[in-house]
């Protein structure tokens, strides 16, 4: 008689397990919140997310969820989430991603360390050097000036930034990127590791990555030392939720994250966001790789329809031949518009407008799709018509229509730390006086989405940089974290503040 194989546990998910248990039970619950479970709750939220929800709406410290003898069901989640994505750690995030970045950033950049960033980050990465008080170098990606995409950063050019900041405490880039584009990790890493500091990615538009031979490999299994995923972003959980993973290496110390976690975590985490992380884990480890084989199927007919209306182009695997680019999401569907003489803005308010249709991005030269691990496949049928439809009534004959260029981001230029800049003594003044002045910005404005910034505090406001934000204000996009939503006025330290010889100095 031989031995049954163990069970693989990846099949349960204790921490939502536990929720259900003690949520529907039916305890006497003289604790927070104040809802009671439902019965204390208005009417119209009762009925908008209903009982089960707020029957599971549970607080920190639950004898048997995450309080009582370990391992809890909730370090048991946290350690198949781990086993998951091949992780020595993984911490669930209730706050996004964003909670992540700054976690890393202030167990990794504390107060006056240097750090090597990728210049087109997200923005919670140079707030959380806000609250740490490190300094960035930063490391430009590749750019299509065609489509006026940023693709990722080359290893040549992350080996140089390395060389020109020998005191850098540890490496951030983004792979993928809002678009798709996955960078070369395994050659970055190999670049961080031989200058002597750890690879962060942010990989949080590729929480499925790894579960599937049609996706890029994950990060954390490419030599990165620590990885975001925001799982909510594809692999469905709640929105806010994500995973933070630490690898093996040593080269990140568990320790020091779990320390500066503790400092950002809420002691009210939402039991509803925790479960949901739990439950996304099972799914994509039980089931991931048949739910994006029947959906990656499903968006080659997508691309093929696509391209069958006049006008109208998508990016697919071809995108790999691209410098620094070493993978491709096919989970973001990125129309090229240009041929029909519109912006992907005229596209995308069209598609809103006409049938209801929301999507991800919207630029001058593309609309960007974004997919999920199980879509449905009519769905993706219907989109295909719809931006046949679409191209049909916005078409312009040819010549007639300009087909706008993307503006690429200009140059910023450095001139202090970014948390001085930001709780500095600021004032607000005219944004074209500011940049006549060459004064320093005090707060991070970014076009949204995809909530990269374009001026960071610290930086040296332009006349380039803020005729770029306009053109963007112009296009429909919207401007994250300017305390003036259409940048008439901007906020900037005063004038003759001393920056000293340089942000080394």
């Amino acid at each position: 008689m031989t031995d049954s194989p163990p069970a693989d546990p990846q099949p349960v998910a204790p921490y939502l397990d536990a929720v259900v248990a003690y949520g529907l039970r039916g305890p006497s619950r003289f604790h927070v919140p104040g809802h009671k479970g439902g019965s204390g709750a208005d009417p119209a939220l009762r009925y908008g997310i209903g009982e089960r929800a707020l029957a599971l709406d549970i607080p920190q410290d639950i004898h048997g969820v995450d309080a009582g003898p370990s391992p809890t069901p909730y370090e048991r989640a946290e350690t198949l989430a781990a086993e998951a994505h091949g992780a020595a750690r993984t911490f669930f995030l209730t706050n996004g991603a964003t909670q992540g970045n700054h976690a890393l950033t202030l167990a990794l950049a504390p107060q006056g360390a240097h750090v090597v960033v990728q210049r087109n980050s997200h923005a919670s990465i140079v707030d959380g050097l806000v609250l740490s008080g490190g300094t960035p170098s930063f490391v430009a990606p590749e750019y299509d000036e065609d489509l006026g995409m940023a693709l990722a950063v080359h290893p040549h050019a992350l080996r140089a930034a390395l060389a020109a900041t020998p005191d850098a405490a540890a490496a951030f880039v983004v792979s993928p990127t809002y678009y798709g584009i996955a960078a070369d990790v395994t050659a970055l890493a190999e670049v961080a590791h031989e200058a002597g500091v750890p690879l962060v990615v942010d990989q949080s538009w590729g929480p499925h990555f790894g579960f599937h031979p049609g996706v890029p490999e994950s990060a954390l299994r490419l030599g990165a030392d620590a990885v975001l995923t925001s799982t909510h972003k594809i692999a469905g959980s709640l929105t806010q939720s994500a995973m933070l993973h630490i690898a093996d290496t040593g080269r990140v110390s568990v320790a020091d994250v779990a320390r500066t976690l503790r400092l950002l975590r809420s002691t009210s985490p939402s039991s509803l966001l925790m479960g949901s992380l739990d439950a996304a884990r099972r799914q994509i480890a039980v089931h991931g790789e048949a739910l994006l084989h029947e959906t990656i199927a499903s968006i080659a007919t997508l691309h093929a329809k696509i391209r069958r209306t006049q006008g109208l182009d998508v990016l697919d695997g071809d995108v790999r031949d691209m410098p620094s680019v070493g993978g491709w999401d096919p989970l973001r569907v990125v129309v090229d518009v240009r041929g029909i003489g519109r912006t992907g803005y005229d596209v995308a308010d069209a598609l809103r407008q006409r049938y209801d249709v929301n999507v991800e991005l919207a630029t001058h030269a593309v609309v960007v799709l974004l997919i999920g691990m199980g879509e449905d496949p009519v769905a993706l049928e219907r989109i295909g018509g719809d931006l046949d439809e679409i191209a049909a009534r916005l078409r312009r004959p040819a010549g007639e229509g300009e087909t706008l260029q993307a503006p690429r981001v200009p140059d910023a230029e450095p001139v202090v730390p970014p948390r001085d800049a930001f709780l500095g003594r600021g004032e607000t003044v005219d944004a074209d006086q500011a940049a006549r002045e060459g004064r320093i910005a005090a707060e991070s404005i970014a076009g949204y989405p995809p909530g990269i910034p374009a001026l960071l505090p610290g930086e040296r406001v332009t006349e380039p940089i803020v005729a770029y934000l306009r053109a963007l204000v112009d296009a429909g996009a919207r401007l994250h974290g300017a305390a003036d939503p259409e940048l008439r006025t901007i906020r900037v330290l005063p004038a003759g503040f001393d920056t000293g010889d340089s942000l080394r100095a």
